[in-house]
């Protein structure tokens, strides 16, 4: 069997339009909700009967805004290394893959019944594109799926930087007190390239309806605009 045709059993609804700005992995912050939405033909409620008695699952999923149509390169350069050092394809976690494709676990919040949608999961953590559509989905296991003992590779050869955030006076009153709470973590995380270091560079970030002004200076990101 060299193809195989896969087709999307859902979209999530995530609180990121644009890629900058997204978590670099699942779970950093478990505050962030999302919305996995099921297409027509996978509404039949039984599909996900007994969902619920687990508390975490793995979704398969695609790389929607990954626009490379030249085929594929065995080495990639991840920004955590500073954009100039190579490693192989399959010892990262690019989105540039000969089949791209993205492994996230995500938190089961609960299960909504809704009039259109059918049964749609809550869940959180998720470290995906508003609209991102989802090819599988699958229990986690924590007795088979976690190991304690092992190895972060390159990843934990620089730690994920957190940074100091603060909002110009007065514009964090146009965010209620949850999303500057769950904006403040994401920002926290430092969203921009690694090898990014330019104090008066004014970064833009979509954050779900609104658009985020910020800017980085010796540890501290300040939030300039909100719109």
């Amino acid at each position: 069997m060299d193809n195989i045709t896969i087709r999307p059993i859902a979209y999530i609804k995530t609180d990121f339009p644009e890629k900058f700005g997204i978590p670099r992995q699942s779970g950093l912050i478990p505050e962030l909700k999302a919305r996995i939405v099921f297409e027509k033909e996978y509404r039949d409620p039984n599909a996900i009967r007994e969902i619920d008695k687990y508390s975490h699952l793995w979704l398969i999923w695609g790389f929607s805004e990954n626009k490379k149509t030249d085929g594929w390169e065995p080495t990639v350069r991840p920004p955590r290394l500073g954009g100039n050092t190579r490693v192989g394809v399959f010892a990262s976690r690019s989105p540039y893959r000969p089949n791209p494709l993205g492994l996230t676990v995500v938190k089961i919040e609960g299960v909504e019944q809704t009039r259109d949608e059918g049964k749609v999961l809550i869940v959180s953590g998720a470290d995906m594109l508003d609209g991102t559509p989802i090819y599988d989905i699958k229990p986690y296991l924590a007795y088979v799926d976690s190991i304690p003992e092992a190895s972060n590779g390159f990843a934990a050869a620089s730690k994920e930087g957190f940074l100091e955030v603060a909002f110009t006076a007065g514009i964090d009153a146009r965010l209620t007190a949850d999303e500057k709470a769950v904006l403040e973590k994401v920002l926290a995380q430092d969203p921009r390239p690694q090898y990014q270091e330019d104090p008066d560079r004014v970064y833009k970030m979509s954050f779900k309806t609104y658009n985020i002004e910020f800017t980085v200076e010796r540890g501290k990101l300040t939030v300039t605009d909100i719109k």
